[in-house]
């Protein structure tokens, strides 16, 4: 049995972190390093390793985590000034952690390109 990421700890209660929201599918929670005032992660409780790994199987819980980023945009006052939405893959798209997230980042202006 793999090691579980540390994602998996934090949606266990293993590992604590400051929850704006969880359901049976998902967590969302206060990233410990932001990168604007509002960075949120939004973790699949599956432990899909990156978005490139995802299946026709993940679909489901991919839309699900797509609308449920969107509820929690406009819950943390985000949607009217505008939010961005990243996924990060692999070593060359600043992946830290092995297992799919969505960050939630609001609350400043984001430069293009984000670099």
């Amino acid at each position: 049995m793999a090691e579980k990421t540390l994602f998996e700890k934090i949606c266990d209660r293993e590992i604590p972190a400051e929850i704006v929201h969880e359901d049976e599918h998902c967590v969302c929670f206060r990233d410990i390093d932001p990168k604007a005032p509002t960075h949120l992660l939004l973790v699949p409780r599956k432990p899909i390793p990156r978005i490139a790994e995802a299946t026709a199987e993940d679909a489901a819980l991919l839309g699900h985590m797509m609308t449920v980023v969107g509820a929690i945009a406009r819950d943390q006052g985000l949607a009217d000034d505008g939010f961005r939405v990243v996924i990060n893959n692999g070593p060359n798209g600043g992946e830290a952690v092995p297992h799919l997230h969505l960050h939630l980042l609001g609350g400043r202006q984001m430069q293009w390109p984000p670099g």
